[in-house]
């Protein structure tokens, strides 16, 4: 009677060092962070992956996050006010932009260039055109794009707590 032979592989991927701080650092994000200084409620994280500023507008209205609803988009100057470049102090010369300035509070997460604001570039009699505003938090600055622009853009969402 011819014998059944039965061979189990498991093959098993190394991850690099990047690949293994990649993992620790989604591990140590926090769900949401209430800022103890407005009292808005923030996700952890921002959506991920590029976003235009009216689907980043639509991401946060739509989000049901952490057993929440009633998330929004920030404005311009929530965004600048969870600025934190208490750990980036090194020396540069006049001028020179540092490549790395800042992070959010809270230990927020920011995976592309920029954060989304719900604040329209108004023109010089007050009307909205076609840029809206977003925030740098590697350089703590203000920025503006077409509200079309998508590369590097993230939707991070905020509520009241």
């Amino acid at each position: 009677m011819p014998g059944i032979l039965m061979c189990v592989a498991v093959l098993t991927g190394t991850k690099t060092s990047a690949q293994k701080n990649d993992i620790l650092q989604e591990a140590d994000v926090r769900v949401h962070w209430t800022d103890p200084s407005t009292g808005l409620m923030w996700t952890g994280r921002d959506n991920g992956s590029n976003i235009s500023w009216s689907h980043a507008a639509k991401y946060c209205r739509d989000l049901n996050f952490a057993g929440y609803s009633g998330w929004r988009l920030p404005s311009i100057d929530e965004l600048e006010g969870i600025y934190d470049d208490s750990g980036f102090k090194a020396p540069h010369p006049e001028g020179v932009v540092p490549a790395l300035a800042g992070k959010p509070k809270g230990g927020l997460l920011t995976t592309g260039v920029r954060e989304w604001s719900s604040n329209r570039v108004l023109d010089d009699r007050g009307h909205n055109t076609g840029l809206a505003w977003e925030y740098d938090f590697s350089h703590g600055y203000r920025w503006k794009d077409p509200v079309g622009y998508s590369n590097q853009l993230r939707a991070l969402c905020v509520r009241p707590s």
